[in-house]
């Protein structure tokens, strides 16, 4: 892969930024960033440094030596100042001189103009996922893209769509792939060890709703028009959007016109495993039904209890719930496995506690104590998705969770939420990706977009 000069890179101010933040990267020798000479390195900017950049995305990807963050965008300027801190605090620590080289976008055209970043992590709200990967592959970036991969069935079919034309790659970020349980339960059910698969559980955790708020200032340091991006303008206030004065869990998850809930939010990562095991990470289910409640008054507004149920053309029955424990339950003919993510913890504020359960759980120990055989059914291998990006970037080989994989579990979930709104069942074309006969289903695979955040080209 093509690396330009260090130097050169490290020399280059940002004269395009509209709030002319600009670093100004010191010249340090190669042996700060270890082993591998500058020229190789994946230089990458990072999208959205709030909450789950700092305790996931970028926190994994600086982990890596073959990797450097050098650019930094926000909305939010404070935000910005401290993701451009962060960075360069990793660096200084961790070669033990100052560092200084990291520069600073408030708008993602800018950064993408940069031509000497090859690569992005997009850690921004849901409603901006398509939006954002779209113009990043367009722009000739590979992409890692946190999960879910859109808002609407319809911008998930256009990112995939813009990826596959592009030649770029993108990683979702369905980090669960890379848990050694989820793939070795996946493979379990996929060689037979419970015989014929029957019914999947998809335990989710739930999300409470809350109390009316006021309408607030906009702070000065947010550019509030270009967060709600697409969505339509409404007021703001600070439990719609991300704390100011802290990295905890943002309210905007709990808004409908931001995301679906935890339908999407954890049920991107269980239904995405569950497909794995299942051998349907490229259809989704064909009938569809089941019910939920939803808050009657509140700022936030996504579904409270539900349960939701999908039947595949194989057969199989998976049930959606968050009265179920959390994690995924295969019941086949001959016994049945339950894998969840135990102790594991992406973010510090996660909505659930962290605990001691035990990841891989079986009907009988023979089961999860059988070995898979070399001649058998063996998954892709990833022992941490940043780091399979990475690899997947200079090799230009597939991910373990590509983009269209990533839009089919994304878009199961989104189905499950459609049945919830409508309460009734419905069919669905998993070839064409439309409901059957059913006119006011199929007017819920889009939203309008407003202008000029809007994807284009989308039906």
């Amino acid at each position: 892969m093509n690396r330009r000069n260090f130097v050169k890179n490290s020399l280059k101010v940002s004269a395009a930024s509209t709030l002319g933040i600009t670093g100004f990267p010191t010249i340090v020798p190669a042996s700060v960033f270890g082993k591998n000479a500058p020229s190789n390195k994946i230089n990458i900017g990072a999208i959205g440094v709030g909450r789950i950049s700092r305790d996931h995305d970028m926190f994994e990807t600086l982990k890596y030596d073959h990797a450097r963050i050098m650019a930094v965008c926000d909305l939010d300027s404070k935000r910005l100042l401290n993701g451009k801190k962060y960075v360069n605090d990793y660096y200084s620590k961790k070669t033990g001189q100052a560092y200084d080289g990291v520069t600073m976008y408030d708008d993602h055209r800018e950064l993408l103009l940069n031509k000497d970043i090859d690569a992005v992590l997009i850690s921004t709200p849901d409603h901006s996922h398509a939006y954002l990967g779209i113009h990043a592959v367009e722009a000739g970036k590979d992409v890692y893209l946190q999960k879910p991969a859109s808002l609407t069935i319809a911008e998930g079919r256009a990112l995939s769509n813009a990826v596959h034309r592009s030649g770029r790659i993108l990683q979702i970020g369905s980090q669960q792939r890379s848990s050694v349980q989820f793939r070795y339960a996946a493979e379990l059910v996929r060689n037979g060890r419970i015989g014929d698969l029957k019914t999947v559980y998809v335990g989710l955790p739930g999300d409470p709703g809350g109390d009316e708020e006021p309408e607030m200032p906009i702070p000065k340091n947010l550019n509030y028009d270009a967060w709600l991006g697409s969505t339509p303008n409404v007021y703001y206030t600070e439990k719609r959007v991300h704390p100011q004065n802290d990295y905890s869990r943002p309210g905007w998850l709990r808004m409908e016109q931001f995301g679906a809930g935890m339908i999407t939010g954890w049920g991107a990562h269980h239904v995405d495993c569950a497909h794995w095991a299942m051998d349907t990470e490229y259809t989704g289910p064909i009938e569809i039904s089941g019910h939920a409640d939803f808050p009657k008054s509140g700022l936030w507004n996504v579904h409270g209890l539900f349960q939701t149920e999908g039947i595949y053309a194989n057969g199989v029955k998976m049930i959606i719930s968050n009265e179920i424990p959390n994690g995924i339950k295969f019941e086949g003919t001959k016994g049945w496995i339950f894998v969840t993510r135990g102790d594991y913890r992406a973010s510090s504020s996660d909505p659930i506690p962290a605990n001691k359960e035990k990841p891989l759980t079986a009907s009988d120990d023979k089961i999860i104590n059988s070995v898979i055989g070399a001649n058998e059914i063996n998954l892709y291998r990833s022992t941490e998705q940043h780091g399979n990006w990475l690899d997947c970037i200079k090799t230009r080989l597939q991910p373990i969770s590509p983009v269209e994989v990533g839009h089919r579990s994304c878009s199961t979930c989104l189905l499950h939420h459609v049945a919830m709104k409508l309460k009734r069942k419905i069919n669905w074309d998993p070839m064409n990706e439309r409901f059957i006969n059913d006119d006011e289903a199929n007017s819920m695979l889009n939203r309008p977009h407003r202008f000029p955040y809007e994807i284009k080209g989308l039906d």
